[in-house]
């Protein structure tokens, strides 16, 4: 968790990628075939962020601007990220 200069709380993804905490929606587990969908809608959308560095998919983050971001952490480890703000 980082606070920027402009007093926005920003969430480590994973890689040095960060995303806004206000923004979060949902940190969800990827497995299933509706977070399949979602990915690729958003895909087609042009709204889909890669954030694993070509490593395996284990959460999804879906922000309030309805960008859909993949994470290369456990959504577990998103979570408690977000708590320590």
């Amino acid at each position: 968790m980082k606070k920027s200069g402009h007093g926005v709380i920003l969430i480590n993804v994973g890689f040095g990628n960060v995303v806004s905490a206000s923004r979060v929606i949902a940190v969800v587990a990827p497995g299933s075939s509706p977070m399949k969908r979602l990915r690729d809608e958003a895909s087609e959308r042009g709204k889909l962020i890669d954030a694993t560095q070509g490593r395996k998919t284990r959460a999804i983050i879906v922000t309030d601007s309805d960008h859909v971001i993949l994470s290369a952490l456990q959504v577990e480890t998103i979570t408690q990220r977000f708590s320590a703000e």
